[in-house]
């Protein structure tokens, strides 16, 4: 186990250093990945590869076309590109926490929890990298109206093909390391964490209006340098809570199909 853990660890940091050095990672982001390489990697090798090739696979997505997504999302979301700490935690953590747990008590239904969590982080993760270099209009899940691409709750045709992407890639892994899980149920449980994303950030993530823009966002400063107000939502609730939401739902939904 100790062996493992170590051998994780370097591997997840030879990962975060490349993610930091491209910018995609924040130096807590780079940490917190690392140590949850390190984590995952204890409880068994394949636990470190899902989690492994998921951040790196993700890292490439999210580089791709950076500049132009940095043009469209620096005026509506509240963290850069870089992701930190929390952002790690929010995505990875649940995956994480069913591979400790299943360090300390052996059960299938660990792999179920943890599959269905890496796969509903995937499908959401890809669908937002995607979907923002869509040339297609994003609507909200809930009303249906148009919305700024990279708006919260807001989908798109190529995100939501990007989501069943991402889904399928880590059953497909799940399947390869021979997990003791149904593939179907890792693909609809990751399905069903990326509608519950999109379902909560239309509804009750924290949402704000920046009077001097005339402009929605998600940040409390807007870019223009003028303080926002809350408009709709949760002021509690910010885009990391509910990613966390979509993993942990993810897990969970694959599990009772299981």
């Amino acid at each position: 186990m100790i062996t493992r853990a170590a051998l994780g660890f370097l591997a997840a940091s030879m990962v975060a250093i490349g993610a930091r050095s491209l910018r995609a990672l924040s130096t807590s982001g780079a940490a917190v990945a690392a140590l949850a390489g390190a984590a995952a990697c204890a409880s068994g090798w394949w636990w470190g590869v899902l989690l492994v090739a998921y951040f790196a696979l993700t890292t490439a997505l999210s580089k791709s076309g950076s500049q132009s997504k940095a043009r469209l999302m620096e005026s509506i979301v509240e963290k850069g590109d870089e992701r930190d700490g929390w952002q790690v935690l929010a995505n990875g953590g649940a995956f994480v926490g069913a591979a400790l747990g299943h360090l300390i008590w052996h059960s299938p239904s660990w792999y179920a929890i943890g599959a269905g969590a890496l796969a509903a982080s995937a499908a959401d993760t890809w669908a937002t990298e995607v979907g923002m270099l869509s040339s297609g209009q994003a609507v909200s899940i809930v009303s249906g109206r148009r919305v700024p691409v990279g708006t919260s709750g807001g989908v798109t045709v190529a995100g939501s093909v990007a989501a069943l992407g991402g889904a399928l890639f880590i059953a497909v892994l799940a399947a390869f390391a021979r997990w003791p899980i149904v593939f179907a149920a890792v693909a609809l449980g990751g399905i069903a964490g990326a509608i519950t994303d999109s379902l909560l950030g239309a509804s009750v993530q924290c949402r704000r209006w920046c009077s001097a823009c005339g402009k929605a966002t998600e940040r409390k400063v807007h870019n223009c340098n003028a303080p926002t107000e809350v408009v709709g939502g949760s002021r509690w609730v910010d885009n990391d809570v509910v990613n966390g939401i979509c993993s942990v739902v993810g897990g969970l939904i694959t599990l009772v199909l299981q």
